[in-house]
């Protein structure tokens, strides 16, 4: 990536998500995780409880990186529908397989000391389910943490794509300004509707608020209308808010007003932290898909070694699965991730990525 192409202040937030996610897990299962709420009951609680907002942080830069990759001014797709949604599958589900294989794997080794976090029988359809990034719309037990996340990131993905392909059917003077107005439109209805019913978080339109809301942020802030038409969405998601307060919409408002500022005010660090914040937003992906082995392997040492209660190992372990799965990160994304991007000879692999997870 060229030095005109980076956005840091969305490197900078990825990095901080991510790392607060696998935080968030590894405070969550296992002898770890207790271990952890029994030394440090409230900062374990926070992070256990909190840290898994930060997803809402990656849908908002989903959608703005999505916005820049499929349709940079609005009004239409810049190539056939089939052929995108192809790509971003390949981009989203080969990793994804790739971690759940290791994760399966992991699980088998893992087994005698955590039944209770590892899988049961995994069946053939469940296997296709996942590959298919179908799991949850199927009603199958998710094999790792995350992916669930993994599959809306492709709804959205699809929705969005599918709103921008709607509008390229209207004549040319209207595409921008339908395409402005279907994505809108679909925000507010997620986020007055939608977004309101828990039992709909395995569908696209629950989370399009906060990701429909950051291809707007992009899309706005280069229209001359902009200035009055992105403050007016902000209050209208702000006032849904004050209906029904919703901790992870309101951290996605928040994302979208950082967005816009340093869209207007860009921020410019030293090249040794550009350099480390690209690197970290790039691989974001892969840590989000490695943690989750890396967690369990660690666990069942725990386990094995001194049980549950032995909070000095549990916190030596702790550290080192967060530290082993950042480690981990890079070869991942050299070696399954990026290969997964060039199967599909057509893309450029400098622009592979346009998801909250990975590449800026």
């Amino acid at each position: 990536m060229t030095p005109a192409r980076r956005l840091p202040h969305i490197d900078a937030l990825k990095a901080l998500a991510a790392q607060a996610i696998v935080l968030h897990h590894l405070l969550s299962y296992g002898p770890i995780a207790r271990a952890a709420h029994a030394a440090l009951p409230t900062l374990a609680g926070l992070l256990h409880q909190h840290g898994r907002l930060a997803v809402q942080i990656f849908l908002v830069i989903g959608g703005y990186l999505s916005a820049r990759g499929l349709a940079p001014r609005a009004g239409g797709l810049n190539a056939p529908l089939p052929q995108l949604l192809w790509r971003r599958y390949l981009r989203l589900a080969l990793p994804f397989i790739a971690a759940v294989a290791l994760v399966l794997v992991a699980s088998a080794v893992v087994e005698p000391w955590l039944p209770d976090l590892v899988p049961g029988s995994v069946s053939a359809t469940q296997l296709l389910a996942h590959a298919l990034l179908l799991q949850d719309l199927l009603g199958h037990e998710s094999l790792t943490a995350g992916a669930w996340y993994v599959a809306i990131d492709f709804q959205l993905f699809a929705l969005l794509a599918l709103l921008l392909a709607l509008s390229g059917r209207l004549p040319p003077r209207w595409r921008r300004s339908g395409s402005l107005a279907l994505v809108a439109l679909l925000v507010l209805a997620s986020a007055w509707g939608f977004n309101r019913f828990a039992e709909l978080d395995h569908l696209a339109v629950y989370f399009f608020a906060a990701y429909g809301l950051g291809a707007l942020v992009h899309w706005l802030g280069q229209w001359r209308h902009g200035r009055w038409t992105l403050p007016l969405l902000l209050a209208l998601l702000a006032a849904s808010l004050v209906v029904e307060f919703r901790s992870r919409l309101a951290l996605a408002v928040a994302t979208a007003v950082l967005l816009a500022l340093a869209h207007r005010h860009p921020w410019q660090p030293g090249e040794a932290l550009a350099e480390r914040l690209n690197r970290l937003g790039r691989e974001s992906y892969a840590l989000f898909l490695l943690h989750f082995p890396v967690l369990l392997v660690a666990n069942a040492l725990v386990a094995a070694v001194a049980g549950p209660d032995a909070i000095g190992l549990a916190a030596f372990a702790l550290l080192s699965a967060w530290w082993l799965s950042n480690r981990l990160a890079s070869p991942f994304h050299r070696w399954v991730e990026l290969p997964a991007a060039r199967l599909d000879p057509r893309r450029p692999v400098a622009a592979t990525d346009a998801s909250g997870l990975g590449r800026a």
